[in-house]
């Protein structure tokens, strides 16, 4: 089943502590499955990264190599564009940054579970009924 994947997760694919059960749970599933994520998840991704080798967590070429791994996954970008005023509201109603509002909109919007490993993402994706995967 297809579903929303969070950068949570994803950081958890390449930076050790950052690791869980729950990151290669999720890793495994798109094996079969297809993640969705919002375009704002490409610019989090690069930065994650940028702040890794910053920190010497990563050097460079591991980070392109990261980069180019992931764009082998079944990871699509919906790029529809969302009015501001609604992921606001969502952003106010849940109590989320305007970045994890973005995953709850898609989430509700293509009515698919989320993934991540955020806890104001997740009570949201529990509260407003499209559910976590594995949970």
């Amino acid at each position: 089943m297809p579903f929303v994947l969070d950068n949570s997760v994803v950081s958890g694919w390449y930076l050790d502590d950052q690791a869980t059960p729950y990151t290669e749970a999720i890793a495994s599933l798109l094996t079969d499955d297809q993640a969705w994520v919002p375009a704002i998840w490409e610019l989090e991704l690069t930065n994650v990264l940028r702040t890794a080798c910053i920190r010497q967590r990563l050097d460079a070429q591991r980070a392109q190599q990261v980069l180019a791994h992931i764009a082998l996954l079944p990871i699509e970008v919906d790029r529809h564009a969302v009015p501001r005023s609604e992921l606001l509201a969502l952003s106010l109603r849940f109590g989320l940054s305007s970045y994890d509002a973005a995953y709850l909109e898609l989430a509700l919007r293509r009515q698919m579970p989320v993934a991540s490993k955020d806890g104001a993402l997740m009570a949201a994706a529990l509260a407003s009924g499209v559910g976590l995967v594995g949970g």
